[in-house]
């Protein structure tokens, strides 16, 4: 028979009562700090640091040959610049741009530049990757143009604006440069690349602040020339102007309401900084004020104006025919 008393109490038994000082003490410990993500097994980083890389080793290559990458590679995964379409990726590989992988769309046409790319990348350890169509849409931002190639590079390596005076010098050439001035279409900077390329122009100049960069759009319309034409990168483009004239550059401005029309220009055999204006507004009031000249590229018909990719290109060419003349 029981002992009398109060419900519930205590009835004589050895050890810790009830409660929570006894055998529920761990519950109520702390558990130490949180593990990171990689380490939850339920967590999305866990399950992607557990996916298997991309990188292949060149020597388990054949040339001409590739081999599947990973599955799932989403433009998340993909760290700098990405260059894609054949003649960009080809021209990229051929200047030995430090690439840092090449991506193949599964069932392409492989005409020669896809087969040298893989050549070269393989040559030269780039990790060489087969995936989907829809993943290489992925890494171009939906790029329909991409032709199922990409290549990915890191952030472009710009020069200091006088390397490329430097550079023409050293070559024995009369320098041709084109400073851009408030351009930030990238399609403009790689048609402009582009022509440089294509008349004998040097190098390109942008300004730090308020300008395109060389991304890869702009890699894609310079068609490869990017990969030829050293692009600087100037902190203050006026001050770099400045610095070009104490070098023995005439400045000429590219504007629509300039004082001298090209036809008439006369200092095309001189060492030369072309200065080329954002695509609304021109030239900014202190570039302008700092040309020597500021040229004008007469247009008829309903036209008004000329964008600046195709007005840089009919003042490189109008130069580079003066200067073949006077040759």
């Amino acid at each position: 028979m029981s002992k009398p008393g109060r419900p519930g109490a205590a009835k004589g038994k050895k050890g810790a009562p009830k409660g929570s000082g006894g055998k529920n003490r761990q519950s109520l410990e702390g558990r130490g700090p949180t593990p990171k993500a990689e380490d939850r097994p339920y967590h999305k980083a866990y399950r992607s640091n557990m996916t298997p890389k991309a990188k292949v080793a060149p020597k388990q290559v054949k040339r001409g040959e590739f081999v599947a990458g990973r599955s799932g590679m989403g433009a998340r995964a993909i760290s700098g610049e990405v260059l894609s379409g054949r003649n960009s990726v080809s021209e990229a590989l051929k200047a030995k741009i430090p690439a840092t992988a090449l991506f193949i769309a599964q069932g392409i046409d492989m005409d020669d530049r896809v087969r040298n790319a893989i050549a070269i990348a393989t040559n030269r350890n780039i990790a060489v990757n087969e995936v989907t169509r829809q993943e290489v849409d992925r890494m171009t931002g939906g790029d329909s143009v991409h032709q199922g190639i990409a290549l990915q590079v890191p952030p472009y390596d710009y020069k200091h604006p006088m390397e490329l005076v430097d550079r023409a010098l050293s070559q024995g050439q009369v320098p041709l440069l084109v400073a851009l001035d408030g351009v930030t279409d990238p399609r403009n900077l790689g048609a402009i690349i582009r022509s440089v390329a294509a008349f004998g122009a040097q190098g390109v100049v942008l300004p730090q602040r308020r300008s395109v960069g060389v991304t890869a759009a702009a890699w894609r319309t310079s068609a490869g020339a990017a990969a030829r034409v050293p692009v600087a990168l100037a902190s203050n483009l006026n001050q770099a102007i400045k610095e070009y004239k104490q070098r023995g550059l005439f400045v000429i401005g590219l504007d629509g309401g300039g004082e001298v029309s090209m036809p008439e220009f006369t200092l095309a055999d001189q060492p030369i900084l072309l200065v080329v204006g954002s695509e609304g507004k021109g030239l900014s009031r202190l570039v302008q004020e700092n040309c020597d000249q500021v040229v004008s590229i007469p247009i008829g018909g309903a036209t008004e104006s000329l964008n600046a990719g195709i007005a840089a290109s009919v003042a490189l060419y109008q130069i580079s025919t003066m200067r073949a003349r006077l040759s």
